[in-house]
């Protein structure tokens, strides 16, 4: 890939970042009246919306370990839940709901960190001649 490719391809990443950033605090700052009023999968939703978010900051900026982006998402599901403290209608500061941001993100710091590490071997592999 040149490097006006993965120059391109990290901008488009690092927007993604933004929107969902975006998404999730508003989602998460959502006064409690216009809310759904059941929400069957919330801790689901915590573990899917802080994995995406580790997975993108991951992929916008590759020198960062996956360690920093799995940091920089726990950060912002604590931030949010503080904020939450003073949205009518929500109960912010909800530990059940820092461990599933914790989880999501764990699960895909984790995973990117997997596949970078299998993409190096195996661009090692190929640069030796090995098949």
């Amino acid at each position: 890939m040149t490097r006006q490719r993965r120059g391109a391809w990290r901008r488009l990443a690092l927007l993604a970042v933004m929107a969902w950033a975006i998404g999730v605090a508003w989602g998460s700052l959502m006064p409690g009246a216009e809310m759904p009023r059941y929400l069957p999968w919330d801790k689901f939703n915590h573990v899917v919306g802080y994995a995406g978010l580790t997975l993108w900051l991951g992929l916008a900026v590759r020198r960062w370990a996956w360690a920093r982006a799995w940091m920089i998402a726990l950060v912002f599901g604590i931030v949010i839940e503080y904020l939450q403290l003073w949205v009518p209608g929500r109960v912010g500061g909800d530990w059940e709901d820092i461990l599933a941001n914790a989880l999501g993100a764990t699960v895909a710091a984790l995973l990117g960190a997997r596949i970078r590490r299998c993409r190096r071997r195996r661009a090692a592999a190929a640069s030796n001649g090995a098949p």
